[in-house]
């Protein structure tokens, strides 16, 4: 027979063993000796893919994001205090140090670079260049320029002006298809995906480094007199911007794809779901320009833009080096875009500045990282980091190539020519 006093001690030894075991985990816990695995946000990667313009290094360095470890989603809706949070755990030195190898690979990108120094290869002093017929090109461009190299360029529209031109500048007619000794040199300009020469021109303009003189779609000129008004708060129930009225199949049913799975706005003719083309302004009535004028649509574009986390931005073809205002639009916005379109983007962007559509396995795992990316605020904001960090990447290169500098780049190239005495 088992003795009730032997029992009791016993369970009284047991009782104290567990005790002494939970209070030695406790202090070892606390104490910062043991740590149990973390809960973070799983965010799916982007994956990059190689084109023939990049190097690996640059590649991987151009799509990959560091995403924070936090435990729950951060809805965020201030861009000021997304923006303060990076600076504290990210900085602009590890931002400059995790992205070298996408710096490095494009120190010689694809853009027409600036040639050095005043060469002896200028033979004018002055050039003047004519813009004949109907063009896009804005009147605002007209000026008399002092460019390098002691060289002036007059630009203008107007042939009481420029009544000897050293060249005529042609966009949307052919330029005469002989050229006599004396007369001004022929430029033709063809910025759309299909740029293809006229066959009689003595120059080409186009959007591609390779041809004559290139003009990217970066510069300013392309939005002057809209309302820049930039919201310093962002939705949360509507993340993605998006807006065309030139509703081309492939690109509506690209756009249609990724929009189904994440909440939008689109304000244009294609896919609309917001009612009148201008219900921005109802939205966002302080992207007005002017109460007495009855704005246009494209007027509030980059103001409505900046209420959005991301802006998607779909090129009418996808083309090499064919980057237009669709992407530079919603950068300028403050914006995220979400872009589909040139394969060699990244020789136009900054490192880090967009979110490539197309490294990504499907519409799914896209909408899947925006969701999570648009609840991280840190990571949000290192989208951003090449506005607090300087001009990084071939983005100067981009901007110093656009339309907002070509009379200068043009009449130097027309100046190395002779203009008027190059010979026919």
């Amino acid at each position: 027979m088992i003795n009730p006093t032997m029992q009791l001690k016993s369970i009284n030894t047991y009782t104290i063993t567990i005790m002494c075991f939970f209070i030695t985990f406790l202090i070892l816990f606390f104490s910062g000796f043991l740590q149990l695995p973390s809960i973070s946000l799983s965010i799916p990667s982007q994956q990059p893919t190689k084109h023939p313009s990049s190097s690996s290094a640059a590649a991987a360095y151009a799509d990959t994001t560091v995403l924070t470890k936090q435990t729950k989603p951060d809805p965020f809706t201030d861009l000021s205090k997304a923006f303060k949070r990076w600076d504290s755990e990210v900085g602009c030195a590890q931002f400059r140090e995790k992205h070298k190898g996408f710096l490095s690979s494009r120190s010689n990108g694809s853009l027409q670079g600036d040639s050095g120094g005043c060469t002896s290869e200028l033979k004018m002093g002055h050039v003047s260049v004519l813009v004949k017929g109907w063009t896009w090109i804005p009147d605002n461009l007209d000026n008399l320029y002092s460019c390098r190299c002691g060289l002036s360029c007059l630009w203008t529209k107007s042939p009481v002006l420029a009544d000897k031109p050293d060249a005529l500048l042609f966009e949307t007619t052919t330029p005469p298809p002989k050229r006599r000794n004396g007369e001004p040199l022929r430029v033709y300009m063809d910025l759309e995906a299909g740029r293809k020469r006229s066959g009689v021109e003595d120059l080409f303009v186009s959007y591609h480094a390779e041809d004559d003189v290139q003009s990217t779609y970066a510069g300013a000129l392309f939005h002057n007199g809209r309302n820049y008004h930039v919201s310093p708060s962002k939705n949360n129930d509507t993340l993605i911007y998006w807006s065309s009225s030139r509703c081309l199949a492939q690109r509506n049913k690209l756009a249609k794809s990724l929009l189904s799975l994440l909440p939008h706005h689109s304000f244009g003719k294609c896919l609309n779901n917001v009612g009148d083309l201008d219900m921005a302004l109802t939205f966002y009535p302080e992207c007005a320009n002017d109460a007495s004028v009855k704005p246009k649509w494209w007027d509030h574009l980059h103001c409505a833009m900046s209420h959005y986390k991301f802006v998607l931005a779909i090129e009418n073809t996808m083309t090499e080096s064919y980057v237009t205002e669709k992407l530079f639009y919603a950068l300028d916005s403050g914006a995220v875009p979400i872009y589909f379109g040139a394969p060699n983007v990244w020789d136009f962007v900054p490192p880090h500045s967009i979110i490539d559509g197309s490294k990504f396995s499907s519409m799914e795992e896209l909408a899947s990282y925006v969701k999570a990316l648009a609840n991280d605020p840190v990571a949000y904001a290192e989208y951003h980091a090449w506005r607090r960090c300087g001009v990084l990447g071939n983005y100067g290169k981009a901007r110093a190539t656009s339309l907002d500098t070509l009379p200068c780049r043009l009449c130097e190239a027309v100046s190395k020519k002779g203009g008027r005495d190059a010979r026919a």
